[in-house]
């Protein structure tokens, strides 16, 4: 069996299930904006530690210019940020474990999907913004949820700087491709220029991931998974955007932590290194592959 280490679940719907009262588009980032809420985003985060995860991800996924912008919020971005980098730093100084943080750059489109609404300069600025503000929190960097080669190429670059580890989180559909169409093998060509820690599959299914394996593993660097427990995300996902994910996407109640458990045994056996979830797997999720 493969050395593993635990990623963690997904802040999003463990914030909403605890009473989060999301706010349209900026979703989970609606802790953020509540100062009040501050409390309950470090609790996620010190349960996934509690729990078994040897690195977290910060919590600013919906901190993005298009989603601040929809809500007339842009000028709170670099606060939003900065708590965001804050509350998971000091999550795992509470804790008294060596646990890793990794700042969160979300793709800067909309979740799931390829289209890039701004110019190669202004997605390299937005990427190198974020990164600049999670900087003094995070011990690597998380691509997250990127969904075409160039975003991730756009997103290396604009961090390269930083000379951090930098862990990519990449979006595949159910035909085993990038929303973009692309292959992921594609980005073989370019990673050896950067200090790469891996590449995982994110936010997708564990079917999804299946398919993927063999592209993952031709890569030749550690690989892995932040896989959901949704039972469908559909192509045109765009059109949901402020929707609640567990009424659009439907959830998977079979996918209980021993399920989970099942699923990680058999792909560490598979060659996996990074072990983790995302959308709908809870700390029991993580407490079940901890042991």
């Amino acid at each position: 069996m493969n050395h593993k280490l635990i990623l963690d679940g997904g802040m999003g719907q463990a914030l909403l299930k605890r009473g989060m009262k999301p706010n349209e588009s900026l979703w989970s980032a609606s802790a953020l904006i509540d100062k009040s809420q501050h409390d309950l985003v470090e609790e996620v985060h010190l349960d996934f530690i509690n729990t078994g995860s040897g690195a977290i991800i910060t919590n600013n996924f919906t901190v993005r210019d298009r989603r601040l912008k929809d809500n007339n919020i842009l000028e709170k971005k670099k606060y939003l940020l900065d708590i965001a980098g804050k509350i998971a730093f000091n999550a795992v100084q509470k804790s008294g474990k060596k646990v890793l943080v990794g700042g969160s750059l979300p793709t800067q489109g909309e979740t799931y999907m390829p289209e890039i609404y701004q110019t190669k300069k202004e997605m390299k600025n937005l990427f190198h913004e974020t990164a600049n503000t999670l900087n003094p929190y995070s011990d690597f960097f998380y691509l997250d949820v990127l969904c075409s080669i160039e975003e991730i190429h756009i997103a290396l670059e604009a961090i390269k700087e930083f000379n951090k580890p930098i862990l990519i989180g990449a979006h595949f559909k159910k035909n085993g491709l990038l929303p973009s169409g692309e292959n992921i093998s594609k980005i073989k060509f370019i990673i050896h220029q950067y200090n790469i820690m891996g590449v995982i599959g994110a936010c997708i299914s564990p079917e999804i991931y299946e398919k993927i394996l063999p592209d993952l593993q031709s890569l030749d660097i550690p690989y892995g998974f932040k896989v959901n427990a949704f039972k469908n995300i559909p192509d045109d996902w765009n059109k949901a955007t402020n929707s609640n994910p567990n009424e659009a996407l439907g959830l998977r109640l079979e996918f209980t932590p021993e399920v989970f458990k099942y699923f990680v045994e058999r792909e560490l056996n598979n060659g996996a290194t990074f072990v983790g979830g995302c959308c709908e797997i809870h700390p029991e999720h993580i407490e079940a592959i901890s042991h």
